[in-house]
């Protein structure tokens, strides 16, 4: 029986988990201690930090893993390229992860390959005059942590008044010791997600975003397929091509932001794993097959095939949350009757537990997912799916 460490306990890598289970592969999941569903499910469990790469290696060497993957996070890339390194596994490597998860050096592969991006500059997290590094660039601009994901540590600035404001969000929400400022591209935002196995990128799906406005856009819900002009879409994937390969990925889930501006893409930020908020079950829906085997068997380096000619079932979700308060979940009720355009109503905390007012994506409370013969079909379902859930959040 082969055997997969996957990095997290957390909600977007219980999939992982349940996949692993049904195709009979062993699983060891390794998370900081807390109330994560993931552990129960597990077949054995190692409580420790995944960013902690060499104790990692030591449990993965202990195991004898075949393979090592996380989903919809990027704190735990580095420790997948070290220990793929490591252990001759297949997956992204610790070059091309370190680059993944540090937005500075991201940025600066973009730059040294020509790959279209927002204008950037790198800051110290010490320095006391930012204002003098910023007078190449314009506002509004975007003060973003390197090494977070979900949204966190990312902020809008619309004038200087605001930057003490936004370096205290970015410390509170960093470990580096510097971070970025970017000009903010006012545009279309979307996202695509992506699979890159042997040096080819085997499939590029542009997917819809609706967007939370909170301190900056926060993504709470997909769509596809995203109807581009040809030639739009054509530019993403030139764009999203030629930054897989100015950041050396390989073997590995892509998930991707974009800006559309003036008929041109920008190259907002890779990810070298799927994509949270139900990406990765928006590619199993749109292609027709189960995204997260395919993942997992990449990482096992088993032989895998994408089929992405065959099915095209356009399909919507969108996050439940909680928009004017934290508190106390005291009662969460669907009231959908069956139907079959309803994917799935999932509720990721039980009665009692304390949710905290939706500021970035870990915020969350579960989520609402919906297909149709067309996308309008599948957006209405998920309008009519999403009214008829109720969830009452006490104040504590």
């Amino acid at each position: 029986m082969k055997k997969i460490m996957i990095l997290g306990a957390g909600i977007y890598q219980v999939p992982l988990i349940k996949t692993a289970k049904r195709l009979g592969i062993t699983s060891v999941v390794v998370s900081i201690p807390g109330n994560y569903p993931g552990f129960e499910l597990a077949d054995k469990v190692y409580y420790e930090d995944t960013t902690d790469y060499e104790t990692i290696l030591e449990i993965a060497k202990k195991e004898q893993i075949d393979g090592i993957v996380t989903a919809g996070t990027d704190v735990a890339v580095i420790t997948i390229g070290k220990v793929c390194d490591e252990l001759g596994l297949c997956g992204l490597t610790f070059d091309a992860a370190k680059i993944a998860a540090n937005k500075i050096l991201m940025k600066a592969s973009y730059e040294e390959h020509g790959v279209r991006t927002a204008r950037f500059r790198k800051i110290p997290l010490d320095e006391t005059d930012v204002s003098r590094h910023l007078s190449s660039l314009s506002f509004p601009l975007i003060f973003k942590a390197v090494d977070t994901s979900g949204s966190r540590g990312i902020i809008r600035v619309d004038s200087e008044a605001e930057f003490d404001a936004a370096i205290q969000n970015v410390k509170e929400n960093t470990k580096s010791d510097s971070y970025i400022v970017e000009e903010f591209i006012e545009g279309e935002e979307f996202g695509a997600q992506a699979f890159v196995y042997r040096g080819e990128v085997t499939f590029i799906l542009p997917h819809g975003d609706e967007v939370f406005k909170g301190d900056t856009g926060v993504p709470v819900g997909h769509y596809a397929p995203y109807e581009l002009e040809p030639g739009i879409i054509e530019d993403a994937r030139e764009q999203l091509t030629a930054a897989i390969n100015a950041m050396g990925l390989d073997n590995c889930a892509i998930n991707a932001d974009f800006i559309l501006k003036d008929g041109k893409t920008y190259v907002l930020e890779i990810g070298g794993r799927s994509g949270a908020t139900c990406l990765a079950e928006l590619v199993s829906i749109y292609y027709g097959f189960d995204y997260y085997e395919k993942i997992l068997r990449c990482a096992l380096g088993e032989d895998v095939a994408f089929e992405c000619g065959k099915a095209a079932v356009p399909n919507a979700s969108r996050l439940l949350m909680s928009k004017d308060k934290s508190g106390v979940i005291k009662s969460q009720t669907d009231k959908n009757p069956e139907n079959p355009d309803i994917f799935e109503v999932q509720f990721d905390y039980k009665l009692g537990d304390r949710v905290r007012k939706f500021h970035v994506g870990p915020d969350r409370i579960g989520h609402v997912i919906t297909k149709g013969e067309t996308l309008l079909q599948a957006q209405s379902a998920l309008e009519a799916a999403y009214s008829n859930i109720e969830i009452q959040i006490v104040s504590e």
